[in-house]
């Protein structure tokens, strides 16, 4: 089958679901982060993925923002010792972070692929 003979999948929803972004069905992913070499139901094949640093740009942007505000707000109104900042955040920031990593990787990869996104090159 051709890349037309598969009906279009929504970027987001098989990025999240960590899903081949051709036919929805196959697994994109082989380990947490890792891309697999090609989808196991349809075949693709997945060396034109690389979604760079972009999903960890957007993990760090994201997560700071809501740690930091936690941080703050529990600063202004409990005013709590330090260990606590390292009792509760430091766990946070790992399950944020890392909740956050795999799914974004996974929409920018099917957003790459449904862009047709390359890289670039000169024009004839």
């Amino acid at each position: 089958m051709a890349y037309d003979d598969y009906p279009p999948q929504p970027p987001i929803a098989t990025g999240l679901a960590g899903r081949c972004p051709r036919c929805g069905a196959g697994h994109l992913f082989s380990g947490f982060l890792t891309v697999a070499p090609k989808c196991d139901h349809c075949g693709l094949d997945f060396s034109f993925a690389d979604a760079g640093d972009g999903p960890a740009i957007f993990v760090m942007l994201i997560a700071g923002f809501i740690i930091v505000g936690l941080a703050l707000w529990l600063e202004i109104a409990y005013e709590p010792p330090m260990w606590v900042y390292a009792a509760v955040f430091i766990p946070l920031t790992l399950i944020v972070c890392l909740g956050m990593l795999r799914p974004l990787k996974g929409i920018l990869i099917a957003l790459q692929y449904r862009n047709k996104a390359e890289q670039g090159r000169m024009q004839p």
